[in-house]
């Protein structure tokens, strides 16, 4: 028996891996999230079971416990299942925990990555998380722990200078902006992406101060990724004004 984590990337369907691919052309059964693609079921045999198994924000079609559960089961009756994961199934996908529970009732696994949402679809928008003089490193936070609140790593990364990108937090918008607004960051450059990387991608972009009348304007919905910090508002500055950012002559590309 064995278990096989897919990730299947941001949403567009062609950025899962050929590894990925391969793996649902031979499937039995998969348990599909929502944020997977539903194209990608069309790679899968014509007598796959395909069951949706999504989880989001103020909607759950499956209960951890119950997926799990779903995992045993069907790996058990057909001798192997596959789960679809939107992203990359480690990068806040509970992947792990799936990995340990089949485990334990002696089911083997195979983890095949996915491109992670949290740094393609900045990408995609045009947003480098880390750029020379710029930023540095990048922290990824969730927006929805376990008891639905907000990651306390946020205040943490909010002193530092690094590039903050936070999945699954738009509907803590409010707190996010109170805890830079603590640290006297009313000018931190924020972008709002929604739909990354699909053909309906909505992306709004202003500061700390203003973010919030921005996305209610635009009418920015989940799910969307937010990206905090200078690198954020590379996409609307001129050549001359990236340059007077950086500001040493050697970090310039030639």
């Amino acid at each position: 028996m064995i278990l096989t984590l897919i990730g299947a990337g941001p949403g567009d369907p062609d950025l899962i891996t050929l590894k990925g691919i391969k793996a649902l052309q031979k499937a039995k059964v998969v348990l599909y999230d929502s944020l997977a693609h539903p194209t990608l079921l069309d790679y899968c045999p014509s007598d796959c079971v395909k069951i949706l198994v999504g989880k989001r924000y103020g909607k759950t079609s499956c209960g951890q416990d119950e997926i799990n559960s779903m995992i045993v089961e069907y790996a058990t009756q057909y001798g192997e299942v596959v789960r679809l994961k939107g992203g990359d199934s480690f990068v806040f996908g509970r992947g792990y925990e799936e990995i340990i529970f089949a485990e334990q009732h002696g089911i083997k696994s195979e983890v095949i990555p996915g491109i992670s949402s949290s740094y393609a679809v900045p990408a995609l928008a045009g947003i480098p998380l880390t750029s020379r003089g710029v930023s540095e490193s990048f922290w990824v936070i969730t927006g929805t722990t376990k008891n639905h609140s907000l990651s306390k790593d946020l205040h943490f990364a909010a002193q530092s200078t690094a590039t903050v990108v936070i999945l699954m937090g738009l509907h803590k918008l409010d707190e996010i902006v109170g805890i830079y607004a603590k640290l006297n960051k009313l000018d931190e450059p924020v972008s709002i992406i929604q739909n990354g990387s699909l053909p309906d991608q909505k992306v709004v972009t202003g500061k700390i101060s203003n973010i919030q009348p921005l996305a209610k304007i635009s009418e920015i919905a989940s799910p969307a990724i937010i990206v905090i910090g200078k690198v954020a508002a590379l996409p609307d500055l001129s050549y001359e004004a990236i340059q007077k950012m950086i500001k040493r002559e050697d970090l310039l590309p030639e």
